[in-house]
């Protein structure tokens, strides 16, 4: 069995240290190839530099592939082509994993059963919330890169988080790669390039397990603790659903200059309960909605009808051509 993990990486020098010194701890048995595969996607500080420490200090066991066309999906994508494993895992470049992470996330890969994995995502608190951040909210846990469905491995029937992932190289041959509009691209907040993919796979039958063991510690760092980088996660996170599908619901709704009229309901309702809320976590977990719903918005305004049936998002993965 052999196992790439491959970590993509933009202007994150500053961390992607202690990530790789994190996963070159890892111990694997020694019948298992593994290696690191980092992607660095056009970054402008000392990310190459970083990178050619490690291939010097392990040889043979890391590796770096720079990738022009900027946008994450590019980046995995191209991991992927240039990785021959049995099993592709994927981890942040900002994130530190326990040294048995990487076993414990592909060893139950090894045979046909499971597609896919998903790993504990722990977040790692570099200070203390704000009074009026709602951190118990559901509404936290994509931006703050969180996924903790318990302490039992169970079967996944939702998307495991592009940090903590890994699926047998095979199913990338057979489904395709990730959707290239989708995902986050330099400074744009854009998501679902993970969730997708998740969703494909379960949708053509493939099982997805929860691996609880495989934890991975995710840094919630102080510039994410603003109401600017919140709301803005969140409108992406509006496009990127109606661009995932190229529509969200009701397909045959009333519309108004594109827009279905019970979007419009809906902003108008939360814009209300915003204005009217008293206490500051309701008051912003609904200005949240309201952002979510602009996104939504937004997005069906540069969404053709025909989107989810069209090949703009196909990729390349072994020479063969996939539509997502």
């Amino acid at each position: 069995m052999s196992i790439t993990v491959i970590l993509c990486t933009y202007n994150r020098s500053a961390t992607l240290k202690n990530a790789l010194n994190s996963v070159a701890a890892s111990v694997v048995p020694q019948s298992v190839r593994w290696e690191v595969l980092v992607v660095d996607n056009n970054s402008t500080d000392k990310t190459r530099e970083v990178v050619q420490s490690f291939c010097t200090k392990y040889p043979g066991k890391f590796k770096y592939l720079l990738e022009q066309q900027q946008g994450v999906s590019y980046a995995r994508n191209a991991g992927i082509r240039e990785s021959s494993s049995d099993v592709i895992a994927f981890m942040d470049d900002d994130v530190t994993v326990d040294p048995q992470w990487l076993w414990n996330l592909t060893k139950s890969l090894h045979g046909g059963e499971w597609s896919g994995v998903g790993g504990r995502i722990l977040p790692l608190w570099e200070c203390s919330p704000p009074e009026w951040l709602p951190i118990e909210s559901p509404h936290m846990s994509g931006p703050f890169v969180a996924f903790d469905r318990g302490s039992e491995a169970i079967p996944l029937d939702e998307s495991p988080f592009g940090a903590n992932m890994a699926f047998r190289r095979e199913v990338f041959e057979r489904h395709g790669g990730f959707r290239t509009d989708l995902g986050r691209s330099a400074d744009n907040l854009m998501s679902n390039e993970d969730t997708e993919f998740g969703r494909r796979l379960l949708a053509a039958g493939r099982r997805l397990r929860y691996e609880p063991s495989a934890v991975m510690r995710h840094p919630v760092a102080e510039n994410r603790l603003t109401k600017k980088y919140l709301l803005a996660w969140w409108f992406g996170k509006g496009r990127a659903d109606v661009m995932e599908t190229g529509a969200l619901e009701k397909e045959n709704a009333w519309t108004v200059g594109g827009v279905p009229l019970f979007l419009l309901r809906r902003i108008t309702g939360w814009t209300l309960r915003w204005i009217l809320a008293i206490h500051s976590k309701r008051r912003f977990t609904c200005k949240l909605n309201v952002w979510n719903l602009a996104g939504q918005i937004a997005g069906y305004c540069h969404v053709a009808p025909s989107a989810k049936d069209s090949n703009h998002h196909t990729v390349t993965i072994g020479g063969t051509m996939k539509s997502g």
